[in-house]
């Protein structure tokens, strides 16, 4: 599933190829992804210029004067800009046809992603049901060693799982979780709520410094992840521990070890990682 780092880099993408541009007509081939695509779609977006691009967790925002559209990749989901005219492939099924002729195009082979609007007469976008509940952003100034540990306070959850959650802090997916948790040396099994502030502090800053490198590295093209010209990412040829499953630890070549954690594949060094 793409993950913050991979919506972000859709998100710059994006931005500099829609930005500004007038939509013209929006051709969806498909009723339904996870959950209905409006039906009226075209007759709210014809005309309406792409004010700007945001994201929030794994969520892609596109502002227009009138509301937003809502694009959730889903666990195969692409965003890729095509030539005017290129034919649809087999799973293409969204195109925003743009005032210069050229195509935002939605790929979904799992149909697990979203496209939804909410209009700007219901308030503001993180008011829609999808969004209200996140938790903070790990960019933000919100996010921060004591938030995690105040959040976490009495979970009996592991830390993993407290980081995927969604609540505290967003974006966090699984790879990212375990490469963050590597680096500050946390063992993925511990209990949230017994981890001390400082190893928090370590933990925020690892997470920081882990998703920007990921970002800087285009994310991670595990199965069908592209950025929007069709580029892989390549994060994954330098993680730590993520799908390293007995090979030797980077740092000190003790051999990774994978277990299993509400059915997602987790990975640590038993040395490192105490």
């Amino acid at each position: 599933m793409p993950e913050l780092p991979e919506v972000e880099v859709v998100r710059r993408g994006v931005a500099e190829a829609v930005v500004g541009r007038t939509v013209r007509d929006v051709l969806a081939r498909v009723p339904r992804l996870r959950w209905p695509v409006p039906t009226d779609l075209a007759q709210r977006l014809a005309g309406q210029v792409v004010r700007a691009a945001h994201r929030r967790g794994k969520y892609l925002l596109m502002e227009f004067d009138t509301g937003w559209l809502i694009v959730h990749l889903g666990m195969s989901g692409s965003l890729s800009v095509a030539a005017p005219g290129t034919p649809p492939r087999t799973h293409d099924h969204l195109d925003l046809v743009l005032d210069d002729g050229s195509l935002l195009r939605l790929h979904d082979p799992r149909r697990f992603g979203a496209v939804l609007w909410h209009d700007r007469a219901d308030g503001p976008v993180e008011s829609h049901a999808l969004l209200a509940r996140l938790g903070v952003e790990p960019f933000s100034d919100a996010f921060s060693a004591e938030l995690l540990h105040r959040a976490t306070r009495g979970r009996t959850a592991s830390v993993k799982q407290a980081l995927l959650a969604g609540d505290v802090v967003v974006g966090v997916g699984n790879i990212y979780a375990s490469e963050a948790l590597f680096r500050a040396g946390i063992r993925p099994t511990t209990r949230a709520g017994r981890v001390r502030l400082a190893r928090w502090q370590r933990l925020a800053d690892a997470i920081r410094a882990t998703l920007a490198e990921a970002i800087d590295k285009g994310g991670s093209s595990l199965r069908d992840f592209v950025g929007t010209q069709g580029q892989s990412g390549y994060f994954q040829n330098d993680c730590y521990v993520y799908d390293r499953a007995g090979q030797p630890c980077r740092v000190c070549g003790t051999a990774i070890r994978a277990i299993r954690q509400q059915q997602r594949s987790t990975y640590y060094c038993p040395s490192c990682q105490r």
